[in-house]
């Protein structure tokens, strides 16, 4: 049995090795928010980009965490004052 690989012959391209393909960018566009530090978490998923795929749940949750805490901060401001409740000379009383 002879276990030696072919030589490709000319003008023939050399066998293709069967492993992982390298990680290659998924140009998905990214369109900016205005708010700059939601744009620079939308902008941090481009980090997974180069990882090999096993990495890029690392990118994606802390992304998600990020925009998360925005999320939260936003609820933890204060809003404009709600409406005056009624005046105690308007008050019925029995």
């Amino acid at each position: 049995m002879n276990d030696t690989v072919p030589e490709p012959e000319p003008g023939q391209a050399p066998p293709q090795d069967d492993g992982p393909a390298a990680p290659a960018p998924l140009d998905v566009p990214r369109t900016p928010t205005g708010h700059p530090g939601i744009d620079a978490h939308v902008a941090r998923l481009a980090d997974a980009d180069h990882l090999a795929t096993d990495g890029h749940a690392e990118v994606y949750e802390d992304v998600h965490r990020g925009l998360r805490d925005a999320l939260t901060a936003l609820d933890a401001r204060p809003g404009p004052p709600g409406p005056p409740g009624p005046s105690p000379a308007h008050e019925h009383r029995s």
